[in-house]
């Protein structure tokens, strides 16, 4: 049998990064690298599986039991973000972390280190996966793929093994919001479904923040500077003003549990024109109708002292809290809960300050839990994920098959 980590660095290998700009689906053809690899492995192990014209493959796994139990689902998805680059990905494997700076070899003098990430020590003795400080990793969330992918082989391999139906997901385009928009649940047929994309070992998450986006266009004048008095509209300016009328106690960086934000993640622009993309969160839907009602009226604000058309504002929702869909069928926590516990790991329900497919997916009737794949410092340089974290991982997975089968 493949181990978790070969399988694990043979997909952070394919470029999977996906495109906010692009309007195809999936977004990147370069994420079918990777999601007919896995179409083909499933078939390999005798599962049945296809990849549809969206990207999305989907696997089944028939009941070996004679009673009816409920269908279970395992979702992960392939892409990686556009923060950092997810190409030529050169893993470093740290045996043994003895609690030290890990040294990311691929940028001289870049550490990284417990005195900044205190959660390494964590994982003293374990086998660590890290970047080579020039790229991301990818464990977001192909530690998912890969922890499915090995619960799998097992259950192919031991057909002792008791369970009900099993559906398999792997979708693309997650990281930029629209990752199961095309999904087809009731293809799909199950009836839960847990993502494996949570963080540390031992998170379980029901309820993740509202999203939305919002896209800024600033209008500015531009007029030679030496004659510019009363004329020039500096659309820079006029950006840092807008962003300067948001409270900026509420950024990602002074927010944490419950707290919700603006996050501006892209600001480009000149005197003439200015262009400023903003992500809006919060796990409360009141609390999110009013941050972006709140940015609305910035705007108009601005278009009060600038003049009409100066701002203009796209804000589009994103994804919402699933929790209101998952609670009705709270089973599926509490059978995560004892599948962990049979693992040997100490569960940690607690909420996502993030988005994840399974939030979409259970407002389109699959009620749909996210379950830690074990990463942490996703998105970046410092991105690390434990191979023990994937095997308990995997474990979990199992276990929670078999409490259903039970």
């Amino acid at each position: 049998m493949e181990r978790i980590l070969e399988r694990f660095l043979r997909y952070v290998a394919v470029d999977t990064q996906s495109n906010e700009d692009s309007e195809s689906q999936p977004s990147t053809a370069k994420q079918l690298d990777l999601l007919g690899l896995l179409r083909d492995e499933l078939l390999q192990l005798g599962v049945e599986a296809t990849l549809d014209e969206y990207g999305y493959v989907m696997g089944r796994i028939p009941s070996n039991i004679s009673k009816k139990v409920p269908a279970i689902g395992f979702i992960a998805h392939v892409d990686t973000a556009p923060d950092a680059s997810g190409a030529n990905i050169k893993p470093q494997i740290i045996k043994e972390y003895d609690g030290g700076d890990i040294a990311l070899k691929g940028v001289k003098g870049l550490a990284l280190k417990p005195s900044e990430f205190p959660e390494m020590l964590h994982y003293v003795g374990q086998t660590l996966i890290t970047t080579d400080g020039t790229t991301l990793l990818g464990a977001d969330d192909k530690a998912g793929v890969a922890e499915i992918m090995d619960a799998v082989q097992y259950i192919c391999a031991h057909p002792e093994f008791k369970h009900g139906e099993i559906r398999i997901g792997f979708t693309p385009d997650e990281e930029i919001g629209r990752g199961v928009v095309k999904f087809d649940v009731e293809r799909f047929g199950a009836d839960f479904a847990y993502t494996m994309d949570g963080g540390e070992t031992g998170e379980l998450e029901f309820e993740n923040f509202n999203a939305a986006s919002a896209k800024i266009h600033i209008q500015g004048r531009n007029v030679h500077p030496g004659y510019a008095k009363e004329k020039m509209k500096n659309a820079i300016h006029i950006g840092t003003e807008l962003n300067g009328l948001l409270p900026a106690d509420q950024r990602p960086e002074h927010t944490e549990g419950y707290e919700g934000f603006y996050h501006l993640i892209g600001f480009n622009g000149s005197v003439e024109e200015a262009r400023m993309t903003y992500i809006i969160r919060d796990h409360d839907r009141t609390k999110f109708e009013a941050k972006k009602a709140f940015l609305r009226d910035c705007c108009k604000f601005i278009n009060t002292k600038y003049g009409k058309g100066t701002v203009k504002a796209d804000i589009k929702d994103q994804y919402y809290n699933m929790r209101e869909m998952v609670e009705p069928h709270y089973h599926v926590v509490e059978k995560a809960v004892k599948a962990m516990e049979m693992a040997g790991v100490k569960p940690k329900i607690q909420p996502i300050r993030g988005g994840t497919d399974g939030a979409n997916l259970s407002f389109k009737g699959l009620p749909c839990p996210n379950i830690f794949a074990g990463g942490l410092n996703f998105h970046g340089k410092m991105e690390f994920v434990p191979l023990q974290s994937m095997e308990k991982a995997s474990e979990v997975i199992l276990n929670i098959i078999s409490l259903y089968a039970g």
